[in-house]
């Protein structure tokens, strides 16, 4: 299968870029290209490309990788939307072993609120009157 693509040249630091037609498992440094369609250089914007000889070798079947198709299609040479280049963001939490719980003592009853709180013997003494034995005369 036949791969239109960058290929690298320049210096370190200073990268510029062949665009050419190769067999798709063939370095782009390493194999010689079917042909060279153009050049292009990110840091002065540089763009010269044989767009007509770039619509025939995909009519034959060859693809565009994903970067070279986003120059393509911003350029206005490929209709289309664009490719997303970059892998998807996926946020993994650190994993963070929690101590095991300390058993927390039970904090004694506050005399106060046990006070505020009348028992049920001294709710029936106030609902039920005692009666008083009166002592004969």
């Amino acid at each position: 299968m036949l791969m239109i693509r960058f290929q690298r040249i320049g210096r370190t630091n200073d990268p510029a870029f062949r665009i050419v037609v190769l067999e798709k498992e063939r370095s782009p440094k390493a194999g010689n290209p079917l042909e060279v369609v153009g050049t292009y250089n990110p840091k002065t914007k540089a763009f010269t490309v044989k767009a007509d000889e770039i619509k025939g070798w995909i009519n034959k079947g060859a693809q565009v990788s994903p970067s070279l198709h986003n120059l393509l299609v911003s350029k206005g040479i490929l209709e289309g939307k664009k490719i997303n280049v970059l892998p998807k963001k996926t946020y993994t939490p650190p994993v963070v072993e929690a101590p095991a719980p300390e058993p927390v003592a039970e904090a004694a009853p506050v005399a106060e609120e046990v006070a505020a709180e009348p028992t049920e013997a001294e709710v029936v003494a106030e609902a039920e009157p005692v009666a008083e034995e009166v002592p004969a005369a």
